[in-house]
């Protein structure tokens, strides 16, 4: 038993190794790539929320450097971080009130 679940275990490794050296996945590939279902992956296609390619108008293609980016394009600032905005955009708004 233990023996097959390494086996499978590799298996699962050899697959996403394949999928990293891929310029472009296909909806399957993406879904799993982002951890996201295959379903909510093509109602955001549908919403044009995601980039994406349908050559031909059957398969849809997406272009890995542009999910990773879509990925990175929706990061959300930490509480510190909003703060510090903050007191940077005050302490500018009082400099220029002064002048």
């Amino acid at each position: 038993m233990e023996l097959i679940q390494k086996l499978n275990e590799i298996e699962v490794l050899l697959k996403n190794q394949h999928t990293f050296f891929k310029e472009f996945l296909t909806l399957n590939e993406a879904s799993e790539y982002l951890d996201l279902s295959k379903s909510a992956l093509y109602k955001m296609t549908s919403k044009k929320e995601i980039p994406f390619y349908n050559p031909g108008g059957k398969k849809i293609y997406f272009k890995k450097e542009e999910l990773n980016n879509w990925i990175t394009n929706a990061r959300v600032d930490s509480s510190l971080e909003v703060e510090l905005d903050v007191t940077s955009y005050l302490s500018r708004t009082n400099k220029n009130q002064k002048l």
